[in-house]
């Protein structure tokens, strides 16, 4: 069976941008997400050191060292093996330069490079999440499209449920117990953070978003994001008694509170 390996398409950046701008972190999710950022922040310093020698942001190495070796200062970056030997599992027998104990600093460098992070140069939010799910595997997007990548989206509104719990077994009722590394992205982007990033600050337009719904080209559509849809469900939030979340997926929800508004069924749900 062959294996489909994705490349940065426009339509692939349209959908991380969508998916991290519609991102909310769960509640119940945001201390143990704080003291996540809260470490990589403090370490700030430690991270521009690796990050400068292979020009790339500090955040970048702050949340890959978060995601591969939990924040910890003491094994390698590249499987959490401890530094005073080489690297014994998957990839085993690293750094080949130098002698053991090796520094963070110096394994790191050579973590990330082997990874090709000294050759990546789109440091976008599209750009991080496309360079972290390929490095963590395309298994979620090709076998399992209806759940997005733990590795990214865990404790956030963007993910549920759904694990590879080992290589290749999958448990559809598995939770991932890691904060994603979008997760841990957008409370930095919150915080102010992500220095040198640009956002689209375009704003949702709400008369384009109830033409198009009148007009029927923003369809009923429960698992597509839109920026428009984010627009025509805070519209519809502002009457007595609907209560949407604004995610920009146009479900059953939605459409119920259209027809209250409306009287009729967004365009294409199936029972218009």
């Amino acid at each position: 069976m062959s294996v489909t390996k994705p490349t940065l398409t426009p339509a692939l950046r349209n959908e991380y941008q969508l998916l991290f701008d519609t991102c909310q972190i769960r509640p119940e999710k945001r201390a143990i997400v704080q003291k996540a950022v809260d470490e990589i922040t403090s370490a700030r310093a430690r991270y521009a050191n690796v990050a400068d020698e292979l020009n790339v942001p500090w955040y970048v190495v702050g949340v890959i060292h978060n995601m591969e070796g939990s924040l910890n200062f003491a094994t390698h970056l590249h499987n959490g093996d401890p530094l005073s030997a080489r690297t014994v599992q998957v990839p085993a027998g690293r750094p080949h330069k130098g002698n053991p104990p090796f520094t963070w600093e110096t394994s790191a460098v050579d973590a990330l490079t082997l990874q090709g992070y000294d050759s990546w140069d789109d440091w976008s939010i599209p750009g991080m999440l496309f360079k972290w799910e390929r490095y963590n595997g395309w298994g979620y997007r090709n076998q399992h499209p209806d759940v997005k990548s733990p590795y990214l989206w865990s404790f956030t509104n963007q993910y549920s449920r759904g694990k590879y719990v080992k290589d290749g077994i999958w448990d559809p009722d598995a939770v991932s117990k890691q904060v994603g590394a979008a997760c841990v992205l957008r409370r930095l982007a919150e915080l102010g953070e992500l220095d040198g990033v640009e956002f689209d600050t375009t704003e949702p337009d709400l008369a384009d978003a109830l033409a198009d719904a009148e007009s029927g080209a923003l369809r009923y559509a429960p698992d597509v994001i839109t920026h428009r849809g984010i627009a025509l469900q805070a519209f519809l939030n502002t009457f007595p008694g609907i209560f949407l979340r604004e995610d920009g997926e146009l479900g059953p929800r939605t459409s119920d509170a259209y027809r209250l508004v409306f009287g009729h069924y967004l365009s294409g749900d199936p029972r218009s």
